[in-house]
């Protein structure tokens, strides 16, 4: 039997270590936390300093049983979770759970899973660090602390069901602002011209340096031009560089993975973590930006084996950020000699990208030549040409940086060869009407960028941010793609036509947009926990979990001081505050003249018309997907109230056709037959033959699915799926074992089936 047990955090990780050491050593898997707080409110005792209670989950029960047998059977555990406040918290659970003795276990940690990284750990291991401990508590303890006492208030002032989250709450505020800046966006038009010049045979396009305000002036300067002598006033060559960027942090990665891969964020970390498990990468959740010793030797070496020395150079870069989280490496490869690796598509460009931008941070500087050539135009103005050559490649070789939908530049090219004083003849000059642009919405890239800059969350916590937020239905990505805009276009050939084209603005597709409740909930948070929702006192706080880590603050301290005036807080909005509906009028019902409103009700968004305390009852429509309260009008609300309609009856039974949420449906007593549009079947055309036609299609589908149901339990119930069959317990679904045949299974063996279902694995593409 071995000797030591090692417990890392994943089995991958498990399979990848256990390569590296010998006989001696048994690698298990924790699967992540073992512990976690209680559920309820006496996970935390808020008199007696804060302690937190914490149980084992009841996924882990068997995790720990099977640690804890093959515990008493070693001398030695080493318990090697990763290396980050979260890993530390980790091994500090598996200690407390597997009740080790401090004589019984070490801790180790490494940066990147190699036979060398793992090696050096077991030769240094040391305890479990408490202050990192406590960061992590402190930041578990505050998160339950706020969520759980914010969440019923806006149970009862706003919907049921919402939750509210301390970093996620400050991530909701920056995207409803940036909407609310959008939609008082006022688009100014202005002319912008460009002239395409004969220049010795070849065609080059220059800018002018001035925009025009109205069109009459676009136009009296295209006037201008028709007899003007166009003369080039200057060249200016100047040589220029361009330097490699640091590598990757797990907040650039995220970034450059969405604008080069379209990665989502969650996306990209699953994809790292699969690789720095495989020992392809270093660490992904870091904020630094600094390469070992090693990497460097790495990197110099390839490099210059593979492009020259004339493409190295060294480069030490520095972490900017004052809260830089632990002494971690940048992300990178851990062997520069592999170029590439074969594996799923996302694990090979996801490492392609890392690999290129951490060995371009060591390569020399691109040269360019940067060339700009001024052309007189009538008024006192110019035309500028811009041209760019690169005349060595240097990191660019390699790696070119992506730049955020809002930086985006122009490539420049190659200028002909044309000299001071020559006349030009122009080809078109053409003047076209621009808008001036609101401030771009945020995609998850740019938001990510956006909370490292204000100091919010830390690597660890980016990804799971703006998933939640999502999941919650505060955020969503928009799909809207934009509404038609007219503009004109001024071009000068032989006299001065005007053409009208039409462009899209105003695209929602894949941009980060509030719904009608993320706005209404960050509103109501802003009004009555301005604390909560300010962006500096949120960075303030990560920067005491810093604190802790470091051992200058003590935990329960820092809880204390916050949570006092929070609470007080938290009573006096329940006790005082309005409910939070977003109310907005939209105008009169011609028919009755009541009140038409816009508003959030119990289910969600929704239309009213009339009033609360009206002896006749207000009507409600719920709102279609893609309406909002803040912009539908009076015209679009009534429409909702056109359905549900009766259209006929079915055995006794109104038959009525309706608009969902989520599209058109026909329904009789608790049944509903959605309307596929795509058959032919509209909410218009729909005859009481038809969806008759469609009750009994769904019926017979719906007797066909249950295989058998259960008198123990009447939720219960064997169906067919489109992927086979599977077991239904309540709003549950469990897949069934092979070779079982779903009509002879017992009520017992469902249930033995359900207790033990297989661990979900990593979805492969």
């Amino acid at each position: 039997m071995a000797k030591n047990l090692v417990i890392v955090e994943s089995p991958a990780k498990a399979k990848t270590i256990e390569k590296y050491l010998g006989k001696d050593f048994i690698v298990k898997s924790s699967f992540g936390h073992v512990r976690d707080l209680a559920k309820g409110d006496g996970s935390i005792d808020v008199e007696h300093g804060f302690a937190p209670k914490y149980i084992i989950s009841s996924d882990k029960k068997k995790v720990i049983s099977e640690l804890k047998k093959i515990v008493k059977t070693v001398d030695q555990v080493w318990l090697a979770s990763d290396e980050d406040r979260e890993g530390e918290a980790i091994s500090w659970h598996l200690k407390e759970a597997l009740d080790l003795s401090e004589d019984k276990y070490k801790r180790i940690t490494f940066n990147e899973i190699t036979k060398t990284a793992v090696l050096g750990a077991i030769e240094n291991p040391r305890d479990i660090d408490a202050d990192l401990v406590n960061a992590q508590q402190a930041r578990r303890v505050l998160d339950r602390l706020v969520g759980f006492e914010l969440s019923p208030v806006l149970w009862r002032k706003v919907k049921p069901s919402l939750s509210a989250g301390r970093v996620q709450s400050v991530a909701v505020r920056l995207i409803v602002e940036r909407e609310k800046e959008i939609e008082a966006f006022k688009a100014t038009p202005f002319f912008r011209t460009e002239a395409v010049f004969d220049a010795s045979g070849a065609n080059m396009k220059a800018k002018l340096g001035k925009q025009f305000d109205t069109k009459s002036d676009a136009q009296a300067f295209l006037e201008a031009c028709k007899n003007h002598s166009f003369a080039v006033k200057s060249v200016t060559k100047k040589p220029a560089k361009k330097s490699p960027t640091a590598p990757f942090t797990t907040s650039t990665l995220q970034q450059e993975a969405s604008l080069k891969l379209g990665f989502s964020v969650s996306r990209t970390m699953g994809v790292a973590q699969r690789l720095y498990e495989a020992g392809r990468i270093t660490y992904m959740r870091t904020d630094s930006v600094n390469l070992s010793q090693t990497a460097l030797d790495g990197a110099k070496k390839e490099i210059q084996s593979a492009y020259g020395s004339e493409y190295y150079e060294l480069r030490k870069f520095k972490t900017k950020s004052s809260g830089a989280q632990e002494a971690h490496e940048a992300i990178r490869p851990t062997d520069f000699s592999v170029h590439s690796i074969t594996g799923e598509s996302d694990e090979e460009r996801l490492y392609q990208l890392i690999w290129k931008r951490s060995i371009a941070s060591q390569m020399s500087n691109a040269q360019l030549e940067r060339t700009t050539i001024k052309i007189d135009a009538p008024n006192g103005l110019d035309f500028t040409a811009n041209g760019e050559v690169i005349k060595f490649e240097g990191f660019l070789k390699v790696y070119l940086e992506s730049k955020l939908e809002e930086e985006e530049e122009e490539l420049e090219g190659l200028l002909p060869t044309i000299s001071e004083g020559e006349i030009l003849n122009h080809k078109s000059i053409t003047s076209v009407e621009r808008f001036t642009r609101p401030p771009a919405r945020y995609v998850e890239a740019s938001l990510v960028r956006k909370l490292e800059e204000l100091g919010i969350g830390r690597p660890s916590t980016y990804a799971p941010t703006i998933s939640t937020i999502q999941k919650r239905g505060y955020v969503e990505r928009g799909e809207k793609e934009g509404t038609p805009r007219k503009f004109e276009k001024l071009i000068l050939t032989d006299g001065i036509e005007v053409i009208e084209d039409s462009e899209k603005t105003g695209s929602e597709k894949g941009k980060l947009v509030p719904t009608d409740i993320g706005r209404i909930v960050t509103e109501f948070l802003i009004e009555h926990f301005d604390q909560i929702m300010d962006y500096n006192f949120t960075a303030s706080v990560e920067k005491e979990f810093d604190d802790i880590a470091k051992g200058m603050v003590e935990w329960s301290q820092m809880i204390s001081e916050f949570y006092a005036p929070f609470h007080k807080n938290v009573e006096h909005t329940i006790e005082t505050s309005e409910r939070a509906t977003g109310e907005r009028l939209l105008g009169v019902e011609p028919a009755t003249g009541k009140n038409v409103y816009a508003r959030i009700g119990r289910f969600g968004p929704m239309i009213q018309i009339g009033e609360q305390d009206d002896e006749e009852k207000p009507r409600f429509a719920s709102l279609q997907k893609d309406q909002s309260i803040q912009t539908i009008e009076l015209d679009d609300a009534l429409e909702l109230f056109k359905f549900p309609k009766v259209i006929g009856q079915f055995e006794g039974t109104d038959v009525k056709v309706n608009k969902g949420r989520f599209g058109p449906y026909v329904q009789i007593n608790r049944t509903f037959v959605s309307i596929k549009e795509d058959k032919g079947d509209t909410l218009e055309n729909m005859t009481i033959e038809r969806a008759i036609e469609l009750i009994l299609e769904k019926r017979e589908e719906d007797k066909n699915k249950i295989i058998k149901e259960f008198p123990e339990d009447e939720t219960m119930q064997l169906l067919n799926g489109r992927y086979g069959p599977y077991l239904k317990i309540g709003k549950k679904n469990y897949k069934l074992p092979k070779n079982v045949e779903p009509a002879e299974l017992t009520y017992e063996e469902c249930v033995e089936i359900s207790e033990n279902q297989p661990k979900k694995r990593a979805k492969k593409k």
